[in-house]
């Protein structure tokens, strides 16, 4: 009886054992799978090209989870592409006020880098503070991002911008109504059309 009993409890502890085993291995393979959790580990490496394309991944993940753990590694990060881009991934977890870093690498070597993030924002309008806060350059950098993502209240929003006294800001503002107005499908009337409408408006 006393034998029966110590194999029955040897049994016991054994199953216990494998159930715990096969429950970290599962763990273990849903964060392997987890799309998030491979590219937070990816930001461990010593490639800051593999760190940079991990919190690119994240970004577009917008893995909220792993906010803190992307807060903690930008502290530490020293490569300037790789800040910006967890900067990026930041934002897109939440953290608004990560924006400002992309938005001042418009007037950095990171231009190229920064437009092409800001160019997916779903929506133009965290963009119009910093228009009429930033530098002259930041600015016209603004203006081509707006070209591509405004709306038609962007067109409002910048039109005081196609009359500034510098020739840069100017020419950015109209090229950037006349491309969302393109997307828009709301072409401008060309001088002979307003010509014509106004004789209409004059006639007796």
């Amino acid at each position: 009886m006393k034998l029966l009993k110590q194999t029955f409890t040897l049994l016991l502890l054994i199953a216990c054992a494998s159930a715990v085993a096969s429950a970290q291995t599962n763990q273990e393979t849903t964060n392997a799978e987890d799309p998030a959790a491979v590219a937070a580990k990816q930001l461990t490496s010593r490639d800051p090209l593999l760190r940079q394309q991990a919190a690119e991944e994240l970004a577009r993940l917008e893995a909220a989870d792993q906010r803190r753990l992307i807060e903690g590694y930008r502290l530490q990060e020293k490569n300037a592409r790789v800040k910006l881009a967890l900067d990026w991934a930041l934002y897109r977890m939440g953290k608004t006020e990560a924006l400002f870093a992309v938005v001042r690498a418009l007037d950095s070597s990171r231009s190229t880098q920064a437009n092409a993030y800001l160019i997916t924002l779903d929506n133009p309008e965290p963009l119009y503070l910093f228009l009429e806060r930033m530098n002259g350059n930041t600015q016209v950098k603004l203006l081509e991002v707006l070209a591509k993502i405004g709306n038609a209240e962007t067109l409002e929003r910048i039109k005081p911008y196609s009359a500034s006294f510098d020739p840069k800001i100017a020419e950015a503002a109209q090229v950037a109504a006349r491309e969302i107005e393109k997307r828009q499908g709301q072409t401008p009337p060309n001088n002979s059309t307003r010509q014509r409408q106004v004789e209409q408006n004059t006639a007796p």
